[in-house]
């Protein structure tokens, strides 16, 4: 359609183990290029077969909201409110001056507050209903991030959350593009937002022996496309972006971190928990999101991948990515940053978006951490020990969750 309106990102707000901030702030902690995963710390891990994790450590939700406020929220919606003010901030968005039916909040995540229940559930079995707390009901929901985003910053336009997996923070993305591309909305905040981090939540997964069991090096418990890699390491934290109309962003003279032209998503109909063989279809995700953005196969330029860790994932995905890019696969540089951050499940295409956003900015593609042994089904030009600098005009980012649910985002330099 001729008249659908090109969409850039102009503010970067993150909270993650390797940093929290801005685009800056979070451009720094992957430019240290070390690994932020430690032993569990939020809980006595020892009777679980993983025991590491990404846990930011630094947030504080006090600098950012009211007290009273503060209270009514739990640790999925503070970080949500907190990341929606650092990409505002980073953004210079006067929010005063806009107009709010025009500004929505996409969120995805894969959890929600359901941390926060399974704290109040262990209060209301040793103390009873009447010592819960009263904003568990409204809490518990994914929904919960997009709603209370709107309502500390009263933004009227489409709010909406999704929980899709590890896929979530990148659909929210994705469905936020065309938001504004299509002219429903000026301005989108959207992300992933995740707080996962508590026993029975984390046991769930360490029980289908999902997660890493590297627990004697925790900075080298996530080994993307490694030979030794044996599960993903859970983490928490989340990331916004701010997708608005270029026509808007030029308008307020707004700094443009790059565009978002692309974005495709599909569904292997196969399996819960392993990717279709095949990757017949995360292959699709990504050619419908070139497809939409216009540009051929060989004009990327390096690969943000899901690269979780676990064992079928990282074949599979590299499996796809031939599948899509030929012997283009081969020449271009392919980055997983969960080795620094760790897997914070819907909340991690978000902040892998982020991570690709500061990177076309500085013309610089991360490394992929503790890739000592590569797999042979894994031969890819992997980035290893450290990042390397380099023009940049497009970057695939791919997020590939549980469902067989599969999102992959073309962002372009500006």
């Amino acid at each position: 359609m001729s008249d659908r309106r090109q969409v850039v990102v102009t503010g970067v707000g993150a909270v993650t183990p390797i940093g929290s901030g801005g685009g800056g702030a979070l451009y720094e902690g992957v430019r240290r290029e070390r690994s932020a995963i430690t032993r569990v710390t939020r809980f006595d891990p020892s009777s679980f077969s993983s025991q590491v994790a990404g846990e930011v450590v630094d947030f504080d939700p006090a600098a950012y909201i009211a007290p009273r406020r503060l209270r009514r929220l739990d640790r999925y919606a503070q970080m949500a409110v907190v990341c929606a003010r650092l990409a505002i901030d980073d953004a210079g968005l006067r929010l005063d001056k806009e107009n709010r039916d025009a500004i929505g909040c996409f969120v995805g995540s894969a959890l929600g507050g359901v941390a926060f229940a399974e704290e109040q559930y262990a209060v209301f079995l040793t103390e009873g209903a009447r010592h819960v707390r009263p904003t568990l009901a409204l809490s518990v929901f994914c929904g919960a991030g997009s709603c209370n985003v709107a309502i500390e910053y009263d933004l009227r336009g489409p709010a909406s959350a999704n929980s899709d997996s590890c896929s979530s923070g990148a659909i929210a993305i994705g469905h936020a593009f065309r938001v504004v591309r299509d002219g429903y909305a000026d301005v989108m905040l959207a992300g992933g937002i995740e707080a996962p981090l508590a026993p029975l939540t984390f046991g769930a997964f360490d029980l289908i022996h999902a997660m890493s069991t590297h627990n004697d090096e925790p900075d080298r418990a996530c080994r993307p496309f490694d030979r030794t890699r044996n599960g993903f390491v859970m983490a928490e934290g989340g990331a916004f972006l701010v997708l608005e109309s270029l026509e808007h962003a030029r308008r307020r003279e707004a700094p443009i971190y790059g565009t978002v032209p692309g974005f495709g998503f599909s569904n292997d109909a196969y399996h819960m928990t392993a990717p279709l063989p095949s990757g017949e279809q995360a292959a699709r995700a990504m050619r419908l999101a070139l497809a939409e953005a216009g540009i051929a196969p060989e004009e990327v330029d390096c690969i943000n991948a899901h690269g979780s860790g676990t064992p079928l994932n990282d074949a599979t995905e590299t499996l796809a990515i031939k599948q899509v890019l030929g012997d283009h696969a081969y020449r271009i540089p392919v980055s997983a940053t969960k080795a620094m951050h760790g897997h914070s499940l819907g909340a991690a295409g978000a902040i892998e978006a982020a991570i690709s956003f500061v990177g076309l900015r500085h013309g610089y593609v991360p490394p992929t951490l503790n890739l000592r042994e590569p797999d042979e089904a894994c031969d890819l030009d992997y980035v290893t020990a450290r990042g390397r600098e380099m023009p940049l005009r497009y970057v695939l980012s791919n997020s590939f969750g549980f469902g067989g649910i599969n999102a992959s985002l073309v962002f372009g330099a500006p």
